[in-house]
């Protein structure tokens, strides 16, 4: 691995691009499909995939009823987002994610598990809230377990940062709520710090919050605790 390489996770982390001047919010990584993860694409990608458009998405149209929506950025392969859509089947979620494994393997979960309430965008999530996501509009946000570029001088790369913060709280509806985690520590701090200073925002803890009963330990999360890392969680509501 080198070290432009970042850990995997969940979430990617958000990177300026010099060949198109602006920030894309993913690494690109090669991934093999399984022939499982190439039939859920084939067979439930024309039925929970949205396709990337640069026009405003209509939630009701998209699932067929009204009612609050929660978006996921970098859900990577998928088994967090399936678990919360079906612990909660009186919202919608939509998951952004650019990995083709990933999004094969979400559809292969929300074929199995038959959650109606969930729907998948392959694309840059930057571009996705720009383009598609419309101001106030969302009931809560999920970021789990972001790139950290641990390296200090890649920590610029990091996808928690003041003007990305900003654009989501553009598109967080009044109430409604940002749920970070992360296992590096000086990330955490990191997210704390940027949290805190949007003044959008209001903590809803004195500090780093609980976990919330709705996000289940991953195999991600769970090996790094057994080699005694912390997990810190941070949820934040629009004021």
């Amino acid at each position: 691995m080198s070290s432009e390489t970042p850990p995997k996770g969940p979430a990617r982390s958000m990177l300026y691009d010099p060949t198109e001047h602006r920030i894309r919010s993913f690494v690109t990584r090669a991934g093999r499909l399984s022939t499982a993860q190439e039939r859920a694409l084939a067979e439930l990608g024309p039925q929970y995939a949205i396709e990337y458009t640069k026009a405003p998405l209509d939630y009701a149209q998209a699932f067929g009823r009204t009612a609050p929506v929660i978006l996921e950025i970098g859900f990577g392969m998928g088994q967090t987002t399936a678990h919360i859509a079906k612990l909660m089947p009186e919202k919608d979620f939509i998951g952004v994610e650019v990995h083709t494994p990933g999004v094969g393997s979400l559809l292969k979960l929300i074929g199995e598990e038959g959650l109606s309430n969930l729907r998948v965008i392959q694309h840059d999530a930057v571009e996705v809230l720009n383009n598609m996501i419309p101001d106030g509009s969302l009931a809560g946000l999920h970021i789990y377990f972001p790139d950290p570029w641990h390296k200090a001088r890649h920590n610029k790369r990091r996808l928690i940062q003041a003007p990305f913060v900003k654009l989501l709280v553009q598109k967080m509806a009044p109430g409604g709520y940002l749920h970070l985690a992360t296992d590096w520590e000086d990330y955490a701090v990191q997210m704390l710090e940027v949290l805190s200073a949007e003044e959008g925002l209001q903590n809803t803890a004195e500090g780093y919050a609980p976990q919330p009963a709705y996000r289940p330990l991953t195999k991600f999360e769970n090996r790094g605790l057994k080699l005694g890392h912390g997990v810190w969680d941070l949820v934040f509501t629009k004021k």
